[in-house]
């Protein structure tokens, strides 16, 4: 699995670099650089390549979604890591954007890398037709801004030493984490041409799939050490973060995980053989040791 996810970061990283080089220079250039092309495992880009595998897409035609894909990561990541927002100095294994450049140049760098994934996605040398270049960016933009990932951090802080119900708990993972991961599998089955229950359907799967990831993340937090994860750990029970390992305990937490992994499977299994990849992905993520 290690060795798929390195050629799937190296051949993303190789388009963020090319891409980024044709860009006109600015002094923005090696923050944003420098929050998105070092570390990570690019777990995201190698769901899009899994999905890409059940419809029989080209993998090469996929790289650039994935790319688009770790530029909204990477933008989430430098603002999560700001004092005003979950104050950590450390991401992936070195001094978090902010710390290296300053709070000003980080905001904007995440600003500037957000916007890049959009210009990623209507550039015209892709394979995407207009039509599909629409929807995709659509489906985005809704899973950027306050009905997803931001929305998801807005509720992550303001759950902070509260007492919150598991389904609120959800709720804000689901837009904090599991939005992007919905855009990984739906605009994969955009690309497909799929029905729109189709998409609808590997986005609710997505989603699924990215709280399997939270809760191994939270996970990590509570049992794995700075050296492996690249970042502080033990943090969530410091600040006081609604998770469901604080809420439940890790051990309910852990059997709802191994349940909710159950579940997708599951949801695969009707995809036989042209799944086997995205089956070995979720087993992956339960089981990561980052």
């Amino acid at each position: 699995m290690k060795k798929k996810l390195n050629k799937i970061a190296k051949d993303t990283n190789l388009f963020l670099k090319k891409f980024i080089l044709k860009q006109k220079s600015s002094e923005l250039l090696n923050p944003m650089k420098y929050g998105l092309l070092p570390g990570g495992k690019k777990i995201r880009s190698k769901l899009i390549a899994d999905v890409g595998k059940i419809f029989n897409i080209n993998y090469n035609k996929l790289i650039q979604i994935g790319a688009a894909v770790e530029c909204i990561h990477a933008y989430s990541l430098i603002h999560d890591d700001l004092p005003c927002m979950d104050n950590d100095s450390i991401r992936r294994g070195k001094p978090a954007t902010h710390k290296k450049f300053g709070e000003a140049t980080a905001v904007l760098a995440g600003n500037s890398l957000l916007t890049l994934a959009f210009e990623i996605i209507t550039n015209k040398k892709n394979f995407l037709s207009i039509k599909q270049k629409i929807e995709i960016l659509n489906l985005l933009a809704n899973f950027s801004g306050h009905t997803g990932i931001a929305g998801g951090q807005e509720l992550d802080l303001k759950f902070e030493n509260k007492k919150k119900r598991l389904n609120q708990i959800i709720e804000m993972q689901k837009n904090k984490t599991g939005k992007l991961f919905n855009f990984c599998l739906q605009s994969v089955a955009i690309i497909a041409g799929r029905s729109k229950k189709e998409k609808i359907s590997f986005g609710n799967l997505g989603e699924d799939i990215g709280l399997l990831f939270q809760l191994a993340d939270d996970f990590l937090d509570l049992k794995g050490s700075e050296k492996k994860t690249g970042k502080p750990t033990k943090k969530d029970k410091k600040k006081g973060k609604s998770t469901l390992v604080n809420l439940l305990g890790y051990e309910k937490s852990f059997i709802y995980a191994v349940n909710l992994k159950r579940k997708i499977l599951l949801n695969l299994k009707k995809h036989g053989k042209n799944a086997k990849e995205l089956k070995d992905t979720v087993e992956f993520i339960l089981k990561r040791n980052f």
